[in-house]
């Protein structure tokens, strides 16, 4: 019931010219459907309304959001030979985009490289994030999340037919160096099993090249969140293998500007109702479940 009535505070109603009523976040439209679950080009024709002021206006007006997201990770956020973005996260900005009333053809893509998100959110370069994006402590002292939609685990990634890692305990006895992205989660999760970091953490501004440095052996292993390692692993299934078992929890947010509780309420609530709806589990089956056939579990939204 607090919820509800916090949520009604933000998001008011508003009566349209035509006489019509419509309310951000699944009010009525008037037409039986309400606004999140109506088809997109009937909410747009109804012209959903936000409560002026608020980041959710401004966008629906401007008819435009830019989403910083990854360009490198298969299954997740991938720019292809021809330009286009595929995967779960650009998916999931696509959704939320369009309960603005915002088609996708509307989104500006702006790559969001782990060690550059804060910053890019907080100078108003993107309006939110959607990157595999790890909500830690730390992070919330600069940005807000929305979430999590989802919750992955860090993991290692091998050349098939090496037997010499079991997990990340295998560094604290080796020399053998293990690669990830600088500024990333995983990147500070592995040092604590490190013998030297100096000489065994290998640190790269993103994926691809940690995964031809394994391939070239440059490296003896890369380690990120499971999912992102799946997705390069079903690339090149032959020359790679997934090594022992997740060893973290990675809970992914939707960044935003740290303060605006109203854009933040109003995210939530879109990742609650697609949820609900179907749409998050069609996201998911028509990206990462492709290689990954077990359905995620949906976690609780944190509205901290």
């Amino acid at each position: 019931m607090r919820r509800l009535t916090r949520i009604a505070a933000l998001v008011a109603c508003v009566t349209l010219v035509t006489g019509t009523a419509a309310c951000g976040g699944g009010q009525s439209t008037g037409g039986g459907q309400s606004a999140s679950t109506a088809p997109l080009a009937e909410r747009q024709q109804q012209r959903i309304s936000f409560p002026a002021g608020t980041t959710m206006a401004a966008l629906s007006q401007a008819q435009k959001i830019r989403v910083g997201t990854k360009f490198d990770q298969p299954g997740f956020g991938l720019k292809g030979a021809d330009g286009k973005l595929t995967g779960f996260d650009v998916e999931i900005a696509k959704l939320i985009a369009g309960e603005l009333g915002i088609p996708a053809d509307k989104i500006e893509w702006v790559p969001a490289t782990s060690k550059v998100r804060e910053e890019i959110i907080e100078q108003g370069k993107v309006d939110i994030v959607v990157a595999t994006y790890t909500i830690t402590d730390a992070r919330k002292q600069q940005v807000d999340f929305a979430g999590p939609y989802f919750v992955a685990g860090q993991q290692i990634m091998t050349r098939k037919g090496d037997t010499s890692i079991k997990g990340p305990e295998s560094f604290k006895s080796s020399d053998q160096k293990v690669c990830s992205v600088a500024g990333s989660t995983p990147a500070k999760n592995i040092v604590q099993y490190l013998k030297n970091q100096s000489t065994q953490l290998v640190l790269v501004d993103g994926y691809p090249k940690c995964i031809e440095a394994l391939k070239n052996k440059q490296v003896d292993a890369v380690t990120t969140d499971n999912v992102v390692l799946s997705g390069f692993l079903a690339t090149d299934p032959d020359a790679f293998q997934l090594v022992g078992t997740k060893f973290t929890e990675e809970p992914y947010g939707i960044g935003l500007k740290k303060g605006d509780t109203a854009f933040r309420a109003f995210i939530n609530d879109v990742l609650e109702t697609i949820a609900k709806d179907g749409r998050y589990l069609a996201a998911w089956n028509s990206t990462v479940g492709k290689v990954d056939p077990r359905q995620p579990a949906i976690p609780a939204i944190n509205r901290y």
